[in-house]
């Protein structure tokens, strides 16, 4: 492939003009609309993170947003604190209790999962919510803590209109499969694993 600083302006100028082209005849192509599933998953950083931008787009379009959280409850996030000031276009449930190495009982662990995924399906029937993210749900699907077929079940039963955003590492193969959209997050580098820095403000929480 020619590197683009080896061409003349000219050329450069076809080249962006046939790019163009092709996007222009895709975005016509594109006319379908409906609520997608999105799965972030992966061992890399940025899973929730990511879920968040699009919680904050949805927000900025004036939809209604839920989000519930499977394994992160005990935490009190920055990021409840700052979506707090959308407090009437969203709703945000803490349903776990912490990392499992912290609750150290799984039975309990097992009840907070489905007792979020209770909220949850509730949630995602309710037509009034255009985004539902099930923060972490994953880790409970791969603990075995709810069953991968109950979720998929509910996932194609939901309105149409309506999206639901899955994260946590371990995604199933069969959530992936039905999923419209999946990224996976790659690990590469990370300071507390490999330089024994803490969890900071603003980065980890």
């Amino acid at each position: 492939m020619t590197s683009d600083l080896k061409l003349s302006p000219e050329q450069y100028q076809q080249k962006m003009q046939r790019r163009k082209e092709i996007q222009e005849q895709r975005l016509a192509e594109a006319s379908k609309e409906k609520g997608l599933i999105i799965v972030n998953t992966g061992n890399g950083k940025g899973k929730t993170t990511a879920a968040l931008g699009i919680v904050l787009r949805s927000l900025g379009h004036g939809f209604r947003v839920a989000i519930i959280q499977f394994i992160k409850g005990a935490w009190e996030p920055a990021e409840k604190a700052i979506l707090s000031h959308w407090e009437n276009q969203l709703v945000f449930y803490a349903m776990g209790e912490g990392f499992t190495w912290e609750t150290q009982d799984r039975e309990r662990d097992i009840l907070n999962a489905e007792e979020a995924w209770k909220k949850a399906v509730s949630l995602i029937n309710n037509p009034d919510y255009r985004l539902v993210l099930l923060d972490e749900v994953n880790i409970a699907l791969k603990l075995g803590y709810l069953e991968t077929n109950t979720v998929i079940q509910a996932l194609k039963d939901k309105p149409e209109n309506t999206h639901v955003v899955l994260t946590g590492r371990g995604a199933p193969a069969e959530i992936i499969e039905i999923a419209d959209l999946v990224t996976e997050m790659k690990l590469v580098k990370h300071p507390f694993k490999e330089q024994g820095i803490k969890a900071q403000p603003g980065i980890e929480f």
